[in-house]
């Protein structure tokens, strides 16, 4: 039995994906696996127990909508950054092992050229949010952190647990997830913050869109293999 559970918790993990496709604002996510999916977070392992986090679920249409009205432009930092995580065909990428294949960006992002044209334009938040009901802003205070922790590297592990515990619960119950990192960049923070009435000291750390597809589509993933980055007794060493 517990081999079962563990192949199951793996093709979890495996079949775990950001879900880029539009959702139906129509199909809500019911409350019972919203509850879930926070349940998930609440048991996320955080640094000391600190539990460092609040989550503000935002599931009325109109305040989604408010949100989606909040403008956004892309720094050239990322843009540029971005732009060597590329490739630009399936065996690039296949190659590669890493990164993300160009065709999910716009043209503007694909072209070193074209970074200064990428960085004036302007996007609202509803091209992010993509119709989905309902998001997830996950918030931590600012005044504290995990002790002896510079720069609180060991809070912002923490956050990630509670992303990967919400996330792979939303998999398990066949709901699309998707991180929106841009609700966490200047001066978006500030609008979203003012808009969901979050104290000044809480930094927003990232939001999530959930819903369902309206359309199903697939996307090639890659990862390194094993012996690319599991070493034994020493770094480089090989399993023998």
């Amino acid at each position: 039995m517990m081999g079962v559970v563990m192949q199951d918790i793996l093709k979890l993990i495996q079949e775990r994906h950001s879900t880029r496709v539009p959702f139906d604002p129509q199909q809500p996510v019911a409350k019972e696996d919203v509850h879930k999916i926070l349940e998930a977070a609440r048991w996320a392992p955080t640094a000391h127990n600190m539990q460092n986090y609040n989550i503000v679920v935002v599931d009325d249409a109109k305040r989604i909508e408010e949100l989606g009205e909040i403008t956004s432009h892309i720094s050239e930092e990322f843009v540029r950054e971005n732009y060597e995580q590329l490739s630009f065909s399936e065996e690039e990428l296949r190659e590669k092992k890493v990164g993300i294949l160009g065709t999910m960006f716009p043209p503007t992002w694909l072209d070193p050229s074209k970074v200064d044209k990428a960085v004036r334009e302007t996007s609202s938040l509803k091209q992010t949010i993509r119709g989905s009901p309902l998001l997830l802003v996950v918030t931590y205070d600012t005044t504290k952190r995990a002790p002896a922790s510079e720069g609180d590297v060991l809070g912002v592990m923490s956050l990630g647990c509670v992303m990967e515990n919400m996330w792979l619960t939303a998999q398990s119950l066949g709901i699309g997830f998707m991180i929106m990192s841009v609700f966490s960049a200047d001066p978006v923070e500030s609008e979203i913050k003012r808009t969901l009435g979050i104290p000044e000291h809480m930094k927003i750390a990232y939001a999530c869109r959930l819903g369902y597809p309206c359309v199903l589509t697939k996307y090639l993933r890659v990862r390194r293999a094993l012996s690319d980055f599991a070493y034994y007794n020493r770094f480089g060493g090989r399993q023998e």
